[in-house]
């Protein structure tokens, strides 16, 4: 994160500059990075940002005073820089051309009253999708077709006929929004609202599309490719911007919300990011000790070696062969824990039963007392 700069030297004005001399600076930083004037330009609507930070505090007498004696720290931090802008959006700024603008059209038309006018955006649309753990485990891309808003193939988007042109809107003088001044009992109060003729675009459509009857939308099929990365849950949402209803007039598309699902697997249980596995150890490996394939998520198998004497519930940890930790909630992957259990058949013929009669008889496949009491403990903390 890039260092915060000295909100004087981010106005270009000295310590000691006068209200005047700071809005004045503010007014020319503005409009040279004004977003209307630099569409899609990040940097010069951080440095907008930035100076309309820097003025909010400095324009402010009782929050200039805190900023020279603290700085950044100071005690009415948690804000907008550390001053009460944390809450601010476009919106707040713009209500701040009504100061250094002269309270209407301002520069160049926009500020406005208070705000910009604002396109229209399209409605999310929200998606399922079931994956398994294989492709939870890797990332996936899956593809839909949707059904949704799209631009309107008579008119482009704009909701006009061909050669009309947009007029200012009648009702709000192109600000996108109008103010209702009511008497109450604390004198004359003002509110805005969105313009109901515009709805808050600044302007209407003098001759409308047939085809779409002046909205810029009509209803229509995308396939959508969607980018799933490795390491989501059940319940997990995964925006995707901009494939949701396309706005009206040329506005804004909405997004897309998926929702993820998560299959059962036959052979793994999921522990957040740890998978755990069940490993059914025959008796024979168990006492004797051996070599025993562990599958993994990926579709391999892990030779790993069991050691003689190997006891029902013994617990091996496999570090990094578990699942990913999804984007930005986490590093690394988890691990796969092995459960063993030994396992016991429930039919016996002769011999077997013959050899395992001899067995009974020796004191070594009694038990010794150490393991008899670390069972009896492990029982012991269970109920307790």
């Amino acid at each position: 994160m890039a260092q915060k700069r000295d909100y004087y030297e981010v106005l270009g004005v000295s310590k000691g500059a006068t209200e005047d001399e700071i809005k004045k600076a503010y007014r020319t930083i503005a409009i040279k990075y004004h977003p209307d004037r630099n569409p899609g330009n990040k940097e010069a609507e951080e440095r907008f940002k930035e100076a309309a930070e820097a003025y909010d505090v400095l324009h402010d007498p009782q929050k200039r005073q805190q900023y020279d004696q603290f700085g950044f720290d100071g005690p009415m931090g948690g804000g907008f820089g550390g001053f009460g802008g944390a809450s601010m959006n476009m919106d707040d700024i713009f209500s701040m051309f009504g100061d250094i603008f002269g309270g209407h059209a301002g520069f160049g038309g926009f500020g406005g009253a208070s705000r910009r006018p604002q396109k229209h955006r399209g409605s999310d649309l929200r998606l399922k999708v079931r994956l398994s753990l294989n492709e939870i485990s890797q990332g996936v891309t899956k593809k839909f077709k949707v059904r949704k808003d799209i631009a309107c193939s008579h008119c482009h988007g704009s909701g006009a006929e061909a050669g009309s042109t947009d007029e200012i809107c009648p009702t709000c003088h192109g600000s996108g929004v109008i103010t209702h001044t009511t008497q109450s009992i604390f004198g004359m109060m003002q509110t805005q609202g969105t313009c109901p003729t515009c709805n808050g675009t600044g302007h209407v459509i003098k001759n409308k599309c047939k085809h779409c009857g002046g909205t810029g939308v009509e209803k229509g099929e995308e396939v959508v490719e969607i980018n799933i990365p490795a390491g989501v849950a059940e319940g997990m949402v995964v925006n995707v911007p901009g494939k949701g209803n396309a706005g009206h007039n040329n506005g804004i598309n909405g997004d897309i919300q998926v929702f993820i699902e998560e299959e059962e697997n036959d052979t793994f249980i999921r522990d957040e990011n740890d998978l755990i596995y069940n490993l059914l150890l025959d008796f024979p490996t168990a006492a004797l000790g051996g070599e025993v394939e562990i599958p993994t998520i990926e579709g391999t198998k892990l030779k790993i070696k069991m050691e003689s004497g190997t006891q029902p519930g013994k617990t091996l940890r496999l570090r990094g062969k578990g699942l990913p930790a999804v984007q930005g909630y986490g590093r690394g992957r988890g691990d796969l824990v092995v459960n063993v259990s030994v396992y016991v058949p429930k039919t016996l013929n002769r011999e077997e039963k013959e050899t395992l009669e001899k067995f009974r008889q020796s004191d070594n496949f009694k038990g010794d007392t150490a393991t008899k009491q670390s069972i009896f403990q492990k029982f012991k903390n269970y109920f307790n």
